[in-house]
C-alpha cells in the first residue's frame, strides 16, 4: 500500500464535495481503514523489540507472535486486495450508469416530447412558464388600478359622507370593469392546483 496517513485524511476530507463516485468514496474508506490496520499491527511488531527474553521459551513465543502479526498485515492486505475487485466492478457500474443517463438527455427528441415540452412551458409547469409570467405581470397591473380606483375614491368623497348600496355597487362594478380590461382578450380565469 502505497498512500499515507496524510494523502489519505485529505482525500477522505475531500470526498464530501459530492463530485467522487459513490464507490471511489467507498474505495477511500476502506483505503483508509485497511492502513490504520497495518499501522497498528506495525506498532505491534515494533513494540516486540522492547520486549525483554529471558529463555529459549519466551523467545520462541516472541517470535510466534511476530509470524502472527506479520500474518494479520497479510490478511488485511489480502482482503483490501478482494475487495478492490469488487470496488472495480462497482466503479464501472456506476460509470456505466452515468453515461448511459448522459446519453439519453443528450438524444435528439422526437416532435411528440418536443411538443410536451412546450405544453409543459405554457402551463408553466417548469419553473419559469410563460403563463407564469403573463399571470404575475397581470396581478401587478390589478392592484395598481385598485390603488388607484380607492385613491380617486377617497378623493371624491368628502370624509363624512356615508356610501349608498347603489353607489357601492357602481364602485364595484367600476372596479370589476377595470379588472376585465387589464386581462387579455379571450383570457379565461380559471385555478390549477398542481
Amino acid at each position: 500500500m502505497n498512500i499515507s496517513w496524510d494523502q489519505t485524511s485529505s482525500i477522505l476530507r475531500r470526498m464530501n464535495s459530492g463530485s467522487m463516485l459513490k464507490s471511489t468514496q467507498d474505495r477511500l474508506e476502506r483505503q483508509s481503514q485497511t492502513q490504520k490496520q497495518v499501522e497498528f499491527f506495525e506498532k505491534q511488531k515494533d513494540n516486540l523489540k522492547n520486549v525483554a527474553c529471558g529463555s529459549i521459551e519466551e523467545i520462541a513465543e516472541k517470535l510466534k507472535m511476530f509470524q502472527s502479526y506479520e500474518d494479520q498485515i497479510a490478511a488485511v492486505k489480502a482482503a483490501y486486495n478482494n475487495q478492490q475487485m469488487f470496488h472495480i466492478l462497482d466503479e464501472s457500474t456506476e460509470r456505466g450508469e452515468k453515461i448511459a443517463e448522459a446519453v439519453d438527455n443528450m438524444a435528439p427528441k422526437t416532435p411528440e416530447e418536443r411538443m410536451e415540452e412546450l405544453v409543459e412551458e405554457a402551463l408553466g409547469i417548469e419553473d419559469g412558464g410563460e403563463l407564469e409570467e403573463i399571470m404575475e405581470e397581470i396581478e401587478e397591473v390589478v392592484e395598481e388600478m385598485t390603488e388607484e380606483m380607492a385613491e380617486e375614491l377617497e378623493e371624491a368623497l368628502p370624509e363624512n359622507a356615508e356610501l349608498s348600496a347603489e353607489e357601492i355597487a357602481e364602485a364595484a362594478a367600476a372596479a370589476e370593469a377595470a379588472q376585465k380590461e387589464a386581462l387579455p382578450e379571450g383570457y379565461l380565469p380559471f385555478d390549477i392546483r398542481l
